[in-house]
């Protein structure tokens, strides 16, 4: 009776804090709440003014190495910058932002002459993907995931190694689709990662906003790039299968 009783009590505690967490943040104090939704202010700032890149792409064909090259340099300014020259610095992710979005811009304008419902599904996927695994984060002990960062920097060296082999020796399609899942399984990691290490640093005192918010908008570009890529294939694919059936 004893064992029972034991166990039954176990689950109650385990139900209950599960609810509790669920139910509120208390382990995330005021201070790093307040972080958080500056975070994520600066983040949909950025994501609008990635989508006038991409809007400029498709209007006058901006977008390319140069824009690319472009982004990572306004990207390395803003990391060099003070951070006390805030406005300069918002001003710096938001530029980044929208080079971003025409860079990826010749990929979205794809998706719209193919289908505009995968543009659409492809970023109501990544923000539910996003949404799910950054409260998870939030929810769970602090430092619980911290420890796959250093699994997620191999991934991320694979793909780099996978990548650069395929340029120089050819890669084949079952290769290429290792590298797209794959990169999205690690790019997903990373948003869980980022998340609880911006919640870390907040509670240990980094309010650093805008480059938190540059971390985890480069997490959903690089997530939302691949899932875009994904929904494209499998779509390229059914319509030749339709084509060899009417045949």
């Amino acid at each position: 009776m004893d064992s029972f009783s034991s166990f039954f009590d176990s689950q109650s505690r385990r139900n209950s804090w599960t609810y509790d967490s669920l139910k509120n943040f208390r382990q995330i104090s005021p201070v790093v709440q307040t972080h958080l939704k500056q975070v994520y202010l600066s983040l949909c700032c950025a994501l609008l003014a990635s989508a006038v890149g991409a809007y400029l792409h498709i209007l006058w064909n901006v977008g390319g190495l140069l824009t690319t090259f472009a982004s990572v340099g306004c990207m390395a300014w803003l990391l060099a910058t003070p951070p006390h020259k805030e406005q300069m610095r918002l001003s710096l992710l938001m530029a980044s932002s929208v080079l971003q979005g025409a860079s990826i811009g010749p990929l979205i304008e794809l998706a719209i002459e193919v289908d505009p419902s995968i543009l659409v599904s492809a970023f109501v996927g990544t923000a539910i993907a996003f949404a799910c695994f950054s409260g998870a984060a939030m929810l769970a002990r602090r430092r619980e995931y911290l420890y796959l960062g250093g699994l997620l920097s191999s991934g991320v060296s694979i793909l780099f190694w996978l990548h650069f082999a395929s340029s120089i020796f050819g890669g084949s399609l079952a290769m290429f689709k290792f590298e797209l899942y794959f990169g999205l399984l690690v790019f997903v990691g990373y948003m869980v990662v980022d998340t609880q290490e911006i919640i870390e640093k907040a509670h240990l005192g980094d309010l650093d906003y805008v480059k938190h918010a540059l971390t985890l908008f480069t997490d959903f570009v690089a997530v939302f790039v691949r899932i875009l890529i994904i929904m494209l294939k499998n779509s390229a694919e059914r319509e030749e299968r339709r084509k060899k059936r009417r045949d």
